[in-house]
């Protein structure tokens, strides 16, 4: 499947800006199942400074706003072409070791309400951890209802726990969280997803993946109860959200500001040679 995406982000900010740097992650990765076949970025009231793989081999883009400007928008628009792996991404690789995704962070780190919904699990069977990495999404789709607009990013698993709400950046901390609690190696992704009745989307998506042996790593959208499938496009991994956000940054002057995001995401038809 090709999928056709236009993310645009605008800033406006309260008063002129002195100086600022944006770190954006938003080219998608190449890997198992998905290809880019083209990618763009244009910014307005801003200037490219560098582009490098940061240790999760995401592309980063670092940014410098112009001085004295009071708005920024950077458009990314391209086609990414994916394939149906049942949401398996395959082996581990890159520059950090497997076991580094078993630490907690604070946006992951479990608390007494957490481990609480693990101890609501049956008794995992570590022969055949898929399922019980399924039963987990589940849990935490039916205990964790999917409710915009009362979290937000520095939100904690535990925190999302304690509430019994939260949206998918939440889901996927609750799980991440919870499959390091009992060994099992996880990491967050940030992408898109092209949702089927409509193009323009509310946001950027997020899920979870889970190292399992003999499959390497496999995704879980833990918000939609699946497993990633063609619809999806990976752009960032990391630890939690703080390593994949789509754009981070420091400014002085002006470090008030508004922000506008656009997403669509629709399915490319091939166009066949007549």
């Amino acid at each position: 499947m090709k999928l056709a995406i236009r993310h645009t982000t605008h800033y406006a900010f309260a008063e002129p800006v002195a100086h600022a740097l944006q770190r954006l992650r938003l080219t998608p990765k190449e890997t198992q199942g998905q290809r880019i076949v083209e990618w763009t970025m244009q910014f307005e009231n801003a200037e490219r400074e560098l582009e490098f793989d940061d240790q999760h081999c995401n592309t980063v883009t670092l940014i410098g706003v112009n001085a004295g400007i009071r708005e920024v928008t950077v458009v990314c628009s391209g086609v990414v072409e994916t394939q149906d792996h049942a949401g398996v991404i395959g082996r581990h690789s890159g520059h950090l070791p497997l076991w580094s995704f078993l630490r907690q962070t604070p946006l992951t780190r479990p608390g007494p309400r957490l481990r609480a919904l693990l101890r609501d699990l049956p008794e995992r069977d570590m022969s055949a951890p898929l399922g019980y990495l399924h039963a987990l999404s589940d849990l935490i789709r039916d205990r964790i209802a999917y409710q915009s607009g009362t979290t937000g990013v520095t939100t904690t698993a535990e925190e999302a726990v304690v509430h019994g709400y939260g949206v998918c950046q939440d889901h996927a901390h609750i799980f991440i969280g919870a499959a390091r609690a009992i060994g099992i190696p996880a990491r967050y992704v940030s992408g898109y997803l092209m949702m089927d009745d409509r193009i323009d989307q509310d946001a950027t998506h997020a899920w979870a993946e889970a190292h399992v042996d003999g499959l390497g790593w496999v995704g879980f959208d833990i918000s939609n109860g699946i497993s990633p499938d063609p619809r999806y496009v990976r752009v960032a991994t990391g630890h939690d959200y703080r390593d994949a956000a789509p754009v981070t940054g420091i400014s002085f002057g002006g470090a008030d500001h508004a922000l506008h995001v656009e997403v669509a995401v629709e399915r490319q038809q091939d166009q066949t040679a007549q």
